[in-house]
């Protein structure tokens, strides 16, 4: 028989156990690198847990990584310094490296809202066009 104590502790136990459910957003996103583009099957997310599940369809022996910058800038308009984009000057999410063809790798972060920029770093890679802005909603 459970007396008020008991009831009290089972109750909040289940309401810890939910808490996190209600406000976690676990999204996955498509994303695929070609040779000079990054595609993204959706360019927008729910704040919380985003999962970004890279893929090459690079041509040849061309390797590419995918670096989640946190940025107010437009993507086009990121800094640049000898063929690659100033990453120091921005918040830095996460990245994979070393994506070649015909693989697949997956970066999983907690993201918060705002603009974000999603970029493959390789040398010239950026100024090819491997960039595009994604969102992250409330």
């Amino acid at each position: 028989m459970m007396n008020r104590r008991n009831s009290a502790l089972v109750l909040t136990a289940a309401m810890v156990g939910l808490a996190p459910l209600a406000g976690r957003a676990d999204e996955t996103i498509h994303v695929k690198l070609t040779d000079n583009t990054i595609q993204v099957d959706n360019a927008t997310a729910k704040a919380g847990r985003v999962t970004f599940d890279v893929s090459s369809a690079a041509h040849g022996d061309t390797e590419h990584e995918f670096v989640v910058l946190k940025t107010d800038l437009d993507d086009g308009d990121l800094p640049v310094r000898k063929a690659r984009v100033l990453e120091s000057r921005f918040k830095k999410m996460g990245e994979v490296e070393d994506v070649k063809q015909g693989t697949s790798k997956r970066l999983s972060l907690k993201l918060a809202p705002g603009h974000y920029v999603l970029i493959c770093n390789r040398l010239g890679h950026y100024a090819m066009g491997m960039h595009t802005s994604f969102v992250v909603a409330r």
